[in-house]
């Protein structure tokens, strides 16, 4: 099982609000998404030295 199916079984279980549950995983995969298009857009990963642009 994926973390995410494995996630989703216990807040089935402990019958919590599964809103909260998906909107939890929602803002998860665009921050990594956002994330992702940042570094792609600036060519470098954070804390990468290649970004520094300081003297």
């Amino acid at each position: 099982m994926t973390q995410f199916t494995t996630e989703l079984l216990n807040f089935l279980a402990q019958k919590q609000d599964i809103d909260e549950f998906f909107r939890s995983s929602l803002e998860t995969a665009m921050n990594d998404l956002l994330q992702v298009e940042l570094s792609a857009f600036l060519g470098y990963e954070p804390y990468d030295k290649a970004g520094y642009t300081h003297r």
